[in-house]
C-alpha cells in the first residue's frame, strides 16, 4: 500500500542539522494494523504526519498506491488524502467554528456524497459514539475525551483506506479507550490498514506489528 526509502527529515537550528527521521525505509501492506512505539522525541507523529502527506520531507522517496508522493505537487497530494487517508490527531484539530455534527460532516464535503446520504453517515456516527446529545454544540463545549471522540468519528466517517492515529486513546478514559481499541480492531478485520502511534503497550498489542522509533530511526 505504500512504501517509505530513505527518508530523512531535518529542521535546521542555529546553524545546526537537526534530524527528526534518519533513513527511514518502511512498507506497509494493505491490511496491516501497526503500531508505532518509541520515547518522547523519538520522531513518532514526524513519520505519521510524512506518510499522512501533512509533513514534508528533505531526502528520500515515498510511494502510496502506487504514486510517488515525493514527486506529486501539493493540489495531488491534497487529493489523494482527502480521498484515503483518516487522520486522528492527538490535540484532535476540530474547528472551532463549526458544531460537533459539521466537524464529523467535513471530510464527505470532498467527496461526492449527496447531502441525504452525507446526514444519515454522520447519524450513525454520532450514536456509534454516543454523542447525539452533543451534535450542535461546539468543540469548546467539549470536555477533552468528547473532543477526541468527535475527531475520531471524523476521520472514520468517509471510510479511509488508512486509519493514522497519534495517541488515539490519549484523552480518553480506561473504558472509552478500550472501546476505540477494540473498533479500530474490528474495522481492521473489515480490511482497513491502521498506523497508530502509542506510548500503551496494551494499545499496541491490538496490531499486528510493532514499530520501535529511536532518535528519528527505526530500530530494529
Amino acid at each position: 500500500m505504500l512504501e517509505l526509502k530513505g527518508i530523512f527529515k531535518w529542521v535546521n537550528t542555529g546553524g545546526n542539522r537537526v534530524f527528526l527521521l534518519k533513513d527511514v525505509d518502511l512498507s506497509v501492506k494493505e491490511g496491516e494494523f501497526i503500531s508505532i512505539m518509541g520515547p518522547s522525541g523519538s520522531g513518532k507523529s514526524t513519520l505519521l504526519n510524512v506518510i499522512g502527506m501533512l509533513d514534508d520531507f528533505n531526502e528520500g522517496e515515498y510511494t502510496f498506491l502506487h504514486e510517488p508522493v515525493h514527486t506529486l505537487k501539493e493540489k495531488h497530494r491534497s487529493a489523494l488524502y482527502k480521498q484515503y487517508i483518516g487522520f486522528v490527531f492527538q490535540a484532535y484539530h476540530l474547528i472551532d467554528e463549526l458544531t460537533v455534527y459539521e466537524n464529523i460532516e467535513t471530510p464527505l464535503l470532498y467527496q461526492d456524497i449527496k447531502s441525504s446520504e452525507r446526514k444519515a453517515l454522520v447519524a450513525d456516527m454520532l450514536d456509534r459514539f454516543n454523542i447525539v446529545g452533543k451534535k450542535d454544540l461546539f468543540p469548546t463545549q467539549l470536555s477533552g475525551g468528547q473532543q477526541q471522540l468527535v475527531g475520531i468519528a471524523r476521520a472514520l466517517i468517509a471510510k479511509p483506506r488508512l486509519l493514522l492515529a497519534d495517541e488515539p486513546t490519549g484523552n480518553l478514559n480506561s473504558k472509552q479507550g478500550e472501546e476505540i481499541m477494540e473498533l479500530f480492531s474490528q474495522l481492521n478485520k473489515e480490511g482497513m490498514t491502521i498506523i497508530q502511534v502509542t506510548h500503551s503497550e496494551k494499545n499496541a498489542s491490538y496490531g499486528t506489528r510493532t514499530i520501535h522509533l529511536l532518535d528519528g530511526r527505526i530500530d530494529n
